[in-house]
């Protein structure tokens, strides 16, 4: 029996409607393609896994006792994955027709590419910055900062984003979200997997930047498209999710970037990432609030 051209890996949580569109895509979009999708999914309780084995028999499919969370639940689909190249993908995306064949082209057809990732897309069509350089010091004082909102076009940003970039044409990057990333299986061999100590988020700028170390390129691949409505499982558990996203970030800048700083100053770093947190926190619980007292308020017309 021929080997996969491509084993699609997905990991899923709660999140049977997106689930369900998404493998559809998949397994609608290149008929010329030999294809394997992998679901592994984390404990869901709204019916996920006998939706699966009801509507696609062909998925192999694998039920975890608990939340793995998105690394180390990637990890254990890839392991089961027989495919040329792996292609790690979340369940809130749909994939356009042809998506998957340009990808695999791409890994095909250049020798030094470890990953390639597509043009994702909002939900209204529009892009996504999706492809990133690593950030800077600059960049992450400014990004999703109150002092980024005073200035929201800064070159810092920008750069970092590549917003003044049209991502029209085949480029070169340093990290791409995790949210759609195909991985040639000689460079996931090679790199190791995804790092487990991230539950959440940051382990794809990890990865892509542990990819690079070893001599392997990232290319972003707009004929590939992707639609990606973000965070339909971190929104279900946001506080929760506002610490994981924090945690993931300070546990980055531990592996990758303190040694950079002088030894008395490398808290400042942790610190900044950890005062963000409690004032995201205290924007969640306020919006939480406040939704709450609308709902109270509708009710009670």
């Amino acid at each position: 029996m021929a080997r996969p051209d491509l084993s699609v890996c997905i990991v899923n949580w709660n999140t049977r409607q997106d689930l369900e569109q998404a493998i559809t895509s998949v397994l609608h979009s290149d008929p010329e393609l030999k294809l394997e999708v992998v679901v592994l999914d984390n404990a869901s309780s709204d019916g996920s896994p006998e939706m699966i084995r009801e509507q696609f028999p062909s998925v192999k499919l694998l039920r975890s006792a608990e939340n793995l969370g998105f690394a180390k639940g990637y990890n254990r689909a890839a392991d089961e994955a027989e495919g040329r190249h792996i292609l790690m993908l979340n369940p809130d995306t749909v994939v356009r027709p042809r998506a998957l064949g340009a990808l695999v082209g791409l890994l095909d057809s250049r020798q030094d590419a470890g990953a390639a990732a597509p043009r994702l897309l909002n939900s209204d069509g529009t892009i996504q910055y999706s492809c990133r350089r690593l950030p800077g010091p600059m960049a992450a004082i400014l990004r999703n900062t109150l002092i980024g909102r005073l200035a929201p076009n800064n070159r810092f940003t920008r750069d970092y984003l590549m917003a003044d970039w049209d991502h029209k044409t085949i480029r070169q990057v340093d990290w791409v979200s995790g949210a759609a990333i195909c991985i040639r299986r000689e460079t996931w061999s090679e790199v190791g997997g995804f790092d487990e100590g991230y539950f959440m988020y940051a382990e794809d700028i990890d990865w892509c930047l542990r990819a690079q170390q070893a001599g392997w390129r990232i290319y972003y691949v707009p004929e590939s498209a992707i639609v990606h409505h973000i965070g339909r499982s971190s929104d279900q558990r946001p506080m929760p999710m506002v610490v994981e996203f924090h945690r993931s970030m300070a546990r980055f800048y531990h592996r990758h970037y303190a040694h950079r700083w002088p030894l008395g100053l490398r808290w400042l770093p942790v610190a900044g990432i950890w005062t963000r947190a409690a004032v995201v926190l205290l924007q969640t619980m306020v919006a939480q609030l406040r939704g709450r007292l609308a709902r109270t308020g509708s009710r009670g017309r």
